[in-house]
This record gives C-alpha cells, structure tokens and sequence, in this order.
C-alpha cells in the first residue's frame, strides 16, 4: 500500500473523469459497493488464486472472544476485486434496479500480494459490467466502451484478444485432462506469459496431470490455432452456437475498430477466475506483454444468490497499469493549463482585492491558489512553476499586480 502525492492524484482524477464521461455516453450508470463483505461470500467465489489473497477481518468484542478456533475467527473480509461485490449487490437489489443493468464501478480492492514493483496490496478497478444480457451485444459493447474509454485517455496502440472458456474446457478435455480438474488447468495456463512454457509444465506435472496431456496441450497453444483450426479438431465437443458467437465477436469489433485498435483469437487466453463462463478478453497496449484490462462472462454466479441465473459479462480496466503508463509518458491533465497562482503580501495588504481577483479567476474556470509571499520571492516562484502553475501573479501596492509566466522548459519569465 502506498501513498500517492498530489500530481499523480490529479493525473488519477482527470483518468477517471475521461473513463466515466465515455461510460456514460453508453449507457453505464454508477454504483458503489462497500469495501467489506461476508467471508463466506468471497471464499465461494471462485476466484481463483486471488482467495488466498484476502485480507480476513476479526470478529469483533464478545464474538472474538468465543471464536472456537483459527478458522471461527473472521467472518468478513475486504474485497479482491469488483465483480464479487456485484453480484452480491444485484442479488440484494435487483428490484430497483434497471434492467438490464449497465454499471459502472471504480473504487479499491486489496489483495494481501508479495510487495513488488508494480503490484500493490490496495490499488484501484475500474469496472463495467452488464447483467441480463445473454447475446454476444454485451461482450461487443463492452469491448468497443473500453476502447474508447482507453483511446480518450491518449492509449490509441490497443490489441484485444478474444477466446471463450468453453473453447478452453473442450481442448483440455481433447489433450486428455480429467475435465473434473480443469480449473487447476486454467490457472496454471493463466501463468504462461510469466513464467514460460517450461513453468506451466512444470507445475502442471507438479499438481498430477499426465505428461503427454501437459505436452499435447501446450504444443497445441503454441501452434497459434484458429477457431476453424480448434472447431477442425474439437468437432462435437463444442456447441455450434459457441463458434457462432465468437465469430459474431470477432467479426463485429473488427468492423467497428475500423483500424483504431487490432482484435483476434488467442487460444492461449485463460483469465485466472474461475467463475467465467463463455467468452473472455484482454487487452495489451503497445508492445507490452501485460494486459490493461481483461473480462468475460460469469453468466453462473448470480443464481446463486437468487435461485435463477442471470447472463452477465463485465470488462475491467488496471487502472493502476494505465497510470503508469500516463506517468511514464507525462501526459498532461487539463488542469495543467488553468492553473494560476496569486502571491501577496499578507503584512501590507488587504484581503479583499485579493480574494476579489481570485473569485473572478474561479468564475473563469481557472484553478487558483493563494500564498502569502515568502522571504526568498526568487525560490518561491520557481517552486511554484515547478508544481505546474502556469501564470503566477504578484500583488504589489495598491493592488496591481504583475503577471509571470514560466518560459518554455521551465525557466522563468515576466510580463507586465
């Protein structure tokens, strides 16, 4: 967990304020979850690795005190991610809710990681999901939102790779897997851009999978199989409506990409949750190897609150991994060019003039600070042009005041 200083906070602000404004010009709406919910909750979520990552809360007062034993003493816990909380809240809510829902949620998860570069044990989602939806309209409008959302943010180099959960469970099943232990399969294969093919060998073998299954499947992968190269192999094993909506995916996303961004199949796409029931996705940006933002389908988890099950897919950005990417580019937020500074004298002069300028600046939509002039004038105007302030005025006698502007590259200038 980290803390974070104020330009990358702004950065954070403005990165959000573009990702709603495109959310909501299709049609997500906002909700909030709370950060805690029921251990039992989280721990049949089928989450994968992340359910050894939660973050148990101890049970309170008198109910701590007769916890019989280490697994009776936490009853809640903080979420992992966004998706569990949601199904949660449309189980609870889904009388007043519209239908079909289009959220839109952005808030923190934890998850109790080993501390390394990059991944945090408390970092922000950004979600969307649509629940009641079964046609494959939701996944294509999902994919063409974040896209946009992502090209909005200046992220214009996106590649999205496309695959379908049953798809993956029908090739595990042809190499020769027990189907009943597919899911130690996918996460295993989730870890292939980490650790190699070698490692998910390895594991594989590890966990009592057979070799020749291991090796089968993983030659398989490796041959960059297209959906008619798998449906050639798969025959009977996959439905004729699955093939169809993937290729309604992947045909319409290409269309509407229009040369924007890049989409295909990747058959080596798992998403470590296990709750995913249909298509999946991912999106890369530039030559990276990590995704920054992946999804799918989940169309089995709802009914388990509500006794009926209700189709749902959701798509969530790594808000964190775009940040970094913005910082590492040094991309500008709007604010950076309505921000003005007003130094004066708080010995010789009266508010009033000030706060009168200041207010009259604020009308105009610019950000304004006020400071108190300080000792060295020199250094306290450098500072403040180095914390972004475009246009610094000094108030001198009788309210004038003179307008310095920092010249390009960041020395100092001054206009009357």
């Amino acid at each position: 967990m980290r803390d974070v200083l104020p330009e990358e906070v702004a950065l954070r602000d403005w990165a959000m304020a573009q990702i709603l404004t495109v959310y909501r010009r299709h049609g997500f709406v906002r909700i909030e979850t709370p950060a805690v919910e029921s251990l039992r909750l989280l721990l049949r979520s089928e989450s994968g690795e992340n359910e050894k990552l939660i973050y148990r809360i101890l049970k309170r007062g008198e109910k701590l005190a007769t916890a019989d034993g280490v697994e009776d003493l936490a009853d809640l816990g903080l979420r992992f991610d966004l998706t569990v909380p949601l199904v949660r809240y449309y189980a609870h809510n889904h009388a007043k809710l519209p239908q079909p829902l289009k959220a839109i949620q952005i808030g923190p998860v934890w998850r109790a990681e080993r501390p390394q570069q990059g991944r945090y044990r408390q970092f922000t989602q950004c979600d969307i999901d649509i629940l009641g939806v079964a046609s494959e309209v939701a996944e294509i409008e999902l994919i063409l939102a974040t896209t946009e959302a992502l090209a909005a943010l200046g992220l214009k180099d996106l590649t999205v790779r496309i695959n379908d959960r049953r798809l993956l469970a029908a090739t595990v099943t042809h190499c020769g897997f027990d189907p009943e232990r597919a899911g130690s399969v996918f996460i295993a294969l989730d870890k292939l851009d980490k650790i190699g093919r070698d490692g998910v060998a390895t594991e594989l073998r590890e966990t009592g999978h057979a070799a020749a299954a291991v090796d089968r499947l993983l030659d398989l992968l490796a041959s960059s199989a297209t959906p008619a190269a798998l449906r050639g192999l798969l025959g009977g094993r996959v439905d004729e409506g699955v093939w169809r909506g993937l290729q309604r995916i992947l045909d319409t996303v290409e269309t509407q990409a229009a040369g924007r961004f890049r989409v295909g199949f990747d058959a080596t796409l798992v998403r470590g949750m296990g709750y995913y029931t249909g298509p999946i996705f991912e999106m890369q940006h530039g030559g990276g190897t990590s995704s920054i933002a992946g999804g799918g389908r989940y169309d089995r988890m709802v009914g388990r609150f509500i006794g009926r099950d209700v189709p749902a897919t959701g798509f969530s950005i790594g808000f964190e991994r775009v940040i970094s990417i913005l910082l590492d580019r040094g991309s500008a937020t709007e604010a950076d060019t309505e921000r003005v500074a007003l130094v004066f004298d708080e010995t010789e002069e009266a508010l009033g003039p000030v706060l009168a300028l200041a207010r009259d600046l604020r009308e105009r939509g610019k950000h304004v600070l006020l400071e108190a002039r300080a000792k060295r004038l020199g250094k306290q105007l450098h500072d403040l042009e180095s914390r972004g302030y475009r246009k610094i005025g000094v108030l001198g006698a009788g309210g004038a005041v003179e307008w310095r502007e920092p010249r390009v590259g960041g020395g100092g200038g001054t206009s009357g």
